[in-house]
């Protein structure tokens, strides 16, 4: 397919590249993409970013079928353009298709239109430390229909925003809450897929620990109440002892791009690495008897997040007297240098654009 080309008429202005937020801001063109079952997915173009236009009956605002992804493109010190593991968004997003009876994209396409779409936007990529330009491809339900069905046409598209650091606090430990009073997904679910519901069933849990002073909420598994599963926008990672432990991936577990790569660091660095079951009372008895010695989370968005205190059950637990621990700086340290070019790219994850 070739891909239509339409600039906007006048460009926005660029904000300054230290006082950047997250997600507040967009740049001048997005990707689209349209599916009906006579055509498959067509039209691909690269057009003026804008509203889309839908019925109040689009099936998307009223059953939740979509599913998105999210990435970053980063400007290297010799004014490159790479992206980090591109390949397994795509795959991840056709896997979360699957799961919500969207039809699959020829993922090879996808990432040359987003390439092509960097480079109409390249400007955009800030250059300041800790900034990057946000990539949120997104296939939304269609048809005008109030009826529980898979729709039969979609759009995908990819809209892309300058952002600086996702937690007002930066690098630095952040609060989190274990909830027990709700879940956010079972196996046999959703759990896995990247789609709209999983995050909307977050929002309860993850206000409550807002107003109680918490960053983000730790959730445990929806059938026992019993296991660590994740945290509500990363995956998590604890030290107890000489083992880096993160839950195993069980169907309700989003497979973290971030925590794949954390995974294999750290058997590349000799580390012992488990994917278990990992209990929330496991958790505490080893920061009992001085076991736990990090807790971390993994995510595009924060890439990696140090937790210096965690609640449970109404007990607050301060994790590495509140520091952040020395594995958590070394993952950051070494993704973010394979990210912003560096360091040199061992493990070919880098995509240039």
């Amino acid at each position: 397919m070739d891909i239509t080309i339409t600039k906007a008429e006048s460009l926005k202005t660029k904000p300054e590249a230290d006082r950047l937020g997250f997600g507040t801001l967009f740049t001048d063109h997005m990707f689209n993409m349209d599916y009906d079952p006579d055509r498959g997915w067509h039209s691909p173009r690269i057009e003026p970013y804008g509203p889309i236009a839908m019925e109040p009956s689009t099936m998307v605002l009223h059953y939740g079928q979509g599913v998105f992804e999210g990435l970053k493109a980063y400007r290297t010190a010799g004014g490159g353009i790479q992206l980090f593991r591109p390949q397994e968004n795509l795959k991840r997003l056709n896997n979360s298709c699957r799961m919500l009876c969207i039809p699959e994209f020829d993922e090879g396409f996808l990432l040359q239109a987003l390439k092509k779409l960097l480079q109409i936007e390249k400007e955009w990529v800030p250059n300041a430390p800790e900034t990057s330009l946000y990539i949120r491809p997104t296939i939304v339900a269609m048809d005008p229909y109030l009826g529980v069905r898979a729709s039969h046409t979609y759009r995908f598209f990819i809209i892309l925003s300058p952002v600086g650091a996702y937690y007002p606090e930066g690098f630095n430990p952040v609060k989190i809450q274990v909830t027990r009073k709700h879940v956010r997904a079972v196996r046999g679910g959703v759990g896995e897929a990247k789609t709209l519901g999983n995050y909307a069933a977050s929002l309860l849990a993850g206000d409550k620990a807002h107003q109680a002073g918490y960053t983000q909420v730790l959730w445990l598994d929806g059938v026992e109440l019993k296991y660590v599963e994740e945290v509500g926008s990363m995956n998590i990672f604890f030290v107890i002892g000489d083992e880096l432990v993160t839950p195993a991936l069980n169907g309700s577990i989003l497979p973290g791009i971030t925590r794949d790569s954390v995974l294999a660091l750290g058997r590349k660095w000799g580390l012992t690495v488990s994917e278990r079951l990992i209990s929330i009372d496991e958790v505490v008895t080893a920061h009992a008897s001085g076991q736990l010695k990090e807790i971390f989370g993994s995510g595009t968005a924060a890439v990696i997040s140090p937790v210096g205190e965690l609640n449970y059950d109404g007990r607050s637990f301060a994790i590495g007297g509140n520091q952040v621990g020395p594995l958590a700086q070394k993952f950051y340290n070494a993704i973010t240098e394979i990210q912003y070019g560096a360091a040199d790219d061992a493990m070919g994850w880098v995509e240039t654009v």
